[in-house]
């Protein structure tokens, strides 16, 4: 009989799958719209709102995982709640009024967060605190690996057998993780946790007080809005410089890639760097990659590719450690899931950036996201600790 899987080995298996379905669903959602009412804008409105959403949803997400007896009952049900959302666009769209699926993309949104951040907040209560590092670094792992396999998964099963398909394939990985959250261990929370109000005060209060966390939580968040631009102006530079809109996408695969081998060698020695000097130097190494990717040479457009994914992935695995090192215990969904939020929210705002930046000049555009990594840079450096601050 083959060993049993291990409690975090289920765990990441899941949240793999989960996350998977979560990239899947905006793209497969994307060519469904597109498909069905043939305008950009209207296919546009409802990804965005699939995404701005997560800011509002993250925060209450993450109070209610750190308050729950059971909060994988919780993020159970939130996984439902999304798989439930994206039925209901895949039935509705070309038949329901535009307004009401806007309000049914955005109030599905709101539940994206627990499909990133609430996974990796329960990591800690299936591993010893010896193995948290290894652990979160295998998380990141999972993270990126989903990036790379989501949107490409989203075309082929829309090339093979249609949108539609494709966001059925969506939620139906997001449904595959649910029996996992059910069995994850109760939670320690007391049980006369504070009005929610107030807990949602006091995870705004750790984030903004507990300095390497509010500094992770910026660099993170403001070089997330560069990636949005970058992602978008992937096709375009594919048209430019590789042949076709397509192949600037698959550039996109190229770079998860690189992200996927250079977490890789990150796992492997997870306390060698670290986590607040590595977040501190990725955004260097992005603020290099847009500049490259805008001389226009195939070869520096795919050295600049390699050299995001080398930036991006580490920065992951180093922003997850430092969270998992600084957050409250009794905040730990809020800090996770409201850290989520942030970069989903801010990614789709790099991303309109770059829609209205590179209708007038590509390079313009991605200076842009080249000043927002630079930009994640400075704040690294204004939000340095005190010396001989003593962390949490």
């Amino acid at each position: 009989m083959p060993p049993r899987p291990s409690p975090l080995a289920r765990h990441l298996l899941a949240a793999a799958l989960a996350r998977t379905g979560d990239e899947m669903a905006g793209p497969a959602l994307l060519l469904l719209a597109l498909g069905v009412t043939g305008g950009p804008a209207r296919a546009g409105g409802l990804f965005g709102a699939l995404l701005l959403s997560a800011a509002l949803g993250g925060p209450v997400l993450g109070a209610l995982l750190d308050r729950a007896p059971r909060p994988g009952h919780v993020l159970a049900a939130a996984l439902a709640g999304y798989a439930a959302g994206l039925a209901l666009l895949l039935l509705g769209i070309g038949r329901a009024p535009y307004p009401l699926l806007l309000a049914l993309a955005f109030l599905t949104g709101l539940l994206g967060p627990a499909l990133s951040g609430g996974w990796t907040s329960r990591v800690p209560d299936l591993v010893p605190p010896a193995a948290l590092p290894r652990a979160a670094a295998l998380d990141a792992l999972g993270f990126t690996a989903a990036s790379l396999l989501g949107p490409a998964l989203a075309g082929l099963c829309a090339s093979l057998a249609g949108a539609p398909v494709s966001v059925a394939t969506a939620l139906v990985l997001v449904l595959l993780a649910a029996p996992a959250a059910l069995r994850l261990p109760p939670s320690t929370t007391p049980a006369h946790a504070p009005r929610l109000r107030a807990e949602l005060r006091a995870g705004v209060r750790a984030l903004r007080t507990t300095r390497p966390l509010a500094r992770a939580t910026v660099v993170s968040t403001v070089s997330c809005a560069g990636q949005g631009v970058f992602v978008t102006c992937a096709p375009l530079l594919g048209a430019r410089l590789v042949g076709g809109a397509a192949h600037g996408t698959s550039l996109l695969a190229l770079s998860a890639a690189s992200a996927l081998a250079a977490g890789a060698a990150l796992a492997r020695r997870p306390t060698a760097l670290p986590p607040d000097t590595v977040i501190g130097a990725s955004v260097l190494v992005l603020a290099a990659a847009k500049p490259l990717a805008a001389i226009p040479s195939p070869w520096a457009l795919v050295a600049a590719v390699l050299l995001t994914g080398a930036g991006e992935g580490p920065q992951l695995t180093a922003l997850l450690a430092i969270r998992h090192r600084d957050a409250p215990p009794r905040l730990r969904g809020q800090v996770f899931t409201t850290g989520a939020s942030l970069k989903i929210t801010a990614f789709a705002l790099g991303a309109t950036l770059a829609g209205v930046l590179a209708a007038h000049s590509l390079t313009a555009a991605l200076l842009a996201a080249a000043v927002l990594d630079l930009g994640a840079g400075v704040a690294f450096h204004a939000l340095r600790p005190a010396t001989g601050a003593a962390r949490p």
